[in-house]
């Protein structure tokens, strides 16, 4: 880990506005369902986690793109209002990218989304720099080309690097090996193909890819982890949910903020999987993103759903 990085973590990845609809219903194929609230938010993956970070004390870096549009106004300004140091390059005469997120009374999301295909961050458009600045880097592989340039000159710098993957991308073969910390979601595994079952294909993918870790978010389920040598497992904590959109997103800062830190890996998990449920009770990728010592609150009350994993019997 670079010890003498002037950035403790960069992210390189999506953004996007999201516009929330709180609907009462999830609509059947040609219905009309009335939305009970409208809100236009800033979110994206990567962007969002970098925000997180940068709140509880890390000095984050987003690199990505943007278009010329009043949406990139507003993530600008937000990434400056928080302190985040960007590395955003504009696309002259083109929208950011846009999701329209439909929200039902439990808290479940449907994303649907728009990227104009002149957002794709390309490799040659990466300055190496501004990846070996830092002590981690967070990809989510959507432009993997960009994202495996990245994620080798981290390495080669010896900066660990973490992937959030909920899509199997084009491409993604060439960047998974230069993965160190794999967390993904409970639907990446199905559309990446192969063993469906966790405690089978987490040791499976970790061995494949020769990475430190390899784990599965698995929302109200928790959080399974194989470390090489054996599992780990969070549950998750209960909360009044309100729209579960950006818990992966918070999730995986979570996990940085805690890999940074230098806590164990239990900890880790603990912490990123309070981090995330705490984000699910308000509305927005970034909507209730608290500051660490609420966080650390919710881990010391230990209201938790049933755990789906007993890694006493496992490995």
């Amino acid at each position: 880990m670079n010890q003498s990085a002037t950035i403790d973590v960069v992210g390189v990845g999506l953004n996007a506005t999201d516009t929330m609809l709180l609907v009462p219903e999830y609509p059947a194929r040609g219905a009309k369902v009335e939305s009970r609230s409208v809100k236009v938010l800033p979110g994206g993956q990567v962007a969002t986690a970098m925000i997180a970070c940068q709140r509880w004390g890390l000095h984050a870096r987003y690199v990505g793109k943007l278009g010329d549009d009043t949406a990139a106004q507003v993530h600008r300004s937000e990434f400056a209002r928080e302190g985040v140091d960007t590395r955003v390059i504009t696309v002259p005469g083109c929208a950011s990218q846009q999701s329209f997120i439909m929200v039902d009374p439990e808290g479940e999301r449907t994303a649907l989304g728009y990227r104009d295909v002149r957002l794709a961050l390309e490799p040659n458009e990466l300055d190496r720099q501004w990846i070996i600045d830092a002590r981690a880097l967070l990809v989510d592989g959507y432009d993997t080309a960009a994202a495996v340039r990245a994620a080798e000159w981290a390495r080669t710098a010896g900066i660990p690097v973490i992937a959030d993957l909920d899509e199997a991308y084009p491409g993604g073969d060439a960047l998974l090996p230069n993965i160190d910390y794999l967390v993904f979601s409970r639907d990446f595994l199905r559309r990446l193909g192969g063993e469906p079952h966790l405690e089978k294909s987490l040791p499976l993918l970790q061995h494949r890819l020769q990475c430190r870790l390899a784990a599965a978010t698995l929302g109200s389920d928790g959080v399974l982890a194989w470390d090489g040598n054996s599992f780990h497992y969070a549950a998750a904590y209960r909360v009044d949910v309100v729209d579960t959109t950006g818990a992966g997103d918070v999730f995986h800062a979570g996990f940085i903020y805690g890999l940074l830190r230098g806590w164990p890996l239990q900890r880790q998990l603990e912490f990123a999987s309070a981090a995330a449920a705490l984000n699910c009770t308000a509305a927005g990728a970034r909507g209730a993103i608290q500051p660490v010592d609420e966080i650390e609150s919710l881990m010391a009350k230990g209201d938790l759903h049933p755990a789906a994993w007993d890694v006493s019997k496992m490995g």
